[in-house]
């Protein structure tokens, strides 16, 4: 499994495991397999997460990002920080609705309608200080 100073965002989805990218390794082989022995060869004697690293920084910065993100712990690391982001969002709504004259006071109003009011009030209090 993992060890402490590796997390799952380092490995890619379609393995489960870390040794499962060294299925290969101690077999001899042809030249399909010379690919797989030099990893381990490489490997040998080092964490199995240091050979993933090695195995994947052959792949795009792009490729990486998307492989990372695809994992469950950072789909749900992102949903939270869009929930967190979403609820600011609202507060500020609120308190600039708060701000803002209507009748009756308490109307619900959508947040569209929020702006709209907020851009004409803000012009009305500049008309009111020009004169």
């Amino acid at each position: 499994m993992l060890n402490s100073d590796q997390t799952d965002l380092d490995l890619p989805p379609t393995h489960s495991e870390p040794e499962s990218v060294f299925s290969d390794c101690g077999r001899g082989g042809g030249p399909e397999d010379s690919g797989n022995v030099a990893l381990c060869s490489e490997s040998r004697g080092a964490e199995p997460g240091e050979a993933v690293k090695k195995d994947l920084q052959h792949l795009s910065r792009e490729e990486r990002r998307r492989r990372r993100r695809a994992t469950a712990k950072y789909r749900t690391a992102h949903a939270t920080r869009e929930r967190i982001r979403v609820e600011a969002f609202n507060m500020a709504f609120a308190e600039l609705r708060k701000l803002l004259p209507t009748l009756p006071p308490d109307k619900k109003l959508s947040k569209i309608e929020i702006l709209r009011l907020a851009i004409c009030y803000i012009s009305y209090l500049n008309h009111v200080l020009d004169v």
